[in-house]
């Protein structure tokens, strides 16, 4: 597929790269920085910024989907979706957060009296996305959101996809940033989450 990735240099966006690259997919990196973007086979750095979106949508034009990967405080949702609207892409994958992620019914992560202070502006920009998106009738979109822990570590392939709660084992909620990569990837390549959410974790 030729795929356009917003973000390509952030901790997300530089595992779902690689993990593009390793399936044979082409990618625009759109970054705002290009010369951060590695040097590779099928893969084409561009000057891009996620505020201006009629800069965003030329970007967008003629790939057969977009994966967004920046943070909600660092972005305008609104003009995110208008932009792959405008573009009329076929799939919009994002990278979603953990804390709109129920850990009990109708109690989200973010709600929770232990939700650290620092990460709550980003989860609860990130709920509002995902707000938006249920909203949406003409973009094909999906919401991936990660385990409470999102960290660097192993590609192993080996994890748990969910819906709406939050997953977690005795050890605690975590999924890697390259295990995350994977299941964004399987989703690209075969839908099964077409305008939902869903979740991956170990």
């Amino acid at each position: 597929m030729n795929v356009a990735l917003i973000g390509a240099t952030g901790q997300a966006g530089s595992r779902i790269l690689a993990e593009l690259v390793r399936r044979g997919h082409r990618v625009t990196a759109i970054v705002r920085q290009p010369d951060r973007v590695p040097s590779q086979p099928g893969v084409t750095a561009e000057r891009g910024d996620v505020y201006d979106q009629e800069g965003l949508t030329a970007l967008l034009a003629g790939h057969d989907a977009v994966i967004s990967a920046v943070h909600f405080t660092a972005s305008d949702p609104r003009k995110l979706v208008e932009a792959v609207r405008a573009s009329r892409v076929a799939r919009y994958l994002v990278v979603g957060g953990a804390g709109s992620l129920e850990v009990a019914p109708g109690v989200r992560l973010v709600d929770t009296p232990d939700f650290p202070a620092v990460y709550k502006a980003e989860a609860t920009a990130g709920a509002a996305f995902l707000d938006l998106l249920r909203q949406e009738q003409e973009v094909d979109w999906t919401f991936l959101s990660p385990s409470a822990l999102f960290v660097p570590g192993e590609r192993t392939g080996r994890f748990r996809l969910g819906t709406d709660q939050l997953l977690a084992t005795e050890a605690g909620s975590s999924i890697s940033f390259e295990d995350f990569a994977i299941a964004l990837v399987d989703e690209l390549e075969k839908p099964a989450h077409s305008r939902r959410r869903f979740t991956v974790g170990y």
